[in-house]
């Protein structure tokens, strides 16, 4: 999709740093974390949300954030998923939030 701000940045198209990448995802911080670590697992496809998503591709990314927190010695964490605008999704391209260590703002 050419106008979805995460499509862009998992293209490569914002100079974002990532934490990780493969075929499936990148892995990036929140520019506005609301922990100490707060990265957002974004799948390279767009995929507007959970209800969107095939158990394939979900399955894929739960292995992401399982290896990434791994790879960095990230071992308690919380992941968020919201779905649709009423349970707080503001970019409308599915992600999954993982926060560790001091969360300064509920999701």
């Amino acid at each position: 999709m050419s106008d979805c701000i995460f499509c862009k940045i998992a293209n490569g198209e914002m100079g974002t740093e990532f934490v990780y990448e493969d075929e499936t995802a990148v892995v990036f911080k929140d520019l506005n974390p609301k922990a100490d670590i707060h990265w957002l697992v974004v799948p390279k496809t767009h995929v507007q949300d959970l209800n969107e998503c095939s158990d394939e591709l979900i399955g894929k990314l739960m292995a992401v954030v399982k290896k990434v927190t791994k790879e960095n010695n990230v071992n308690s964490f919380r992941t968020v998923i919201n779905t649709g605008k009423d349970a707080g999704q503001e970019v409308f391209h599915l992600h999954i939030h993982i926060l560790s260590g001091h969360v300064n703002k509920s999701l």
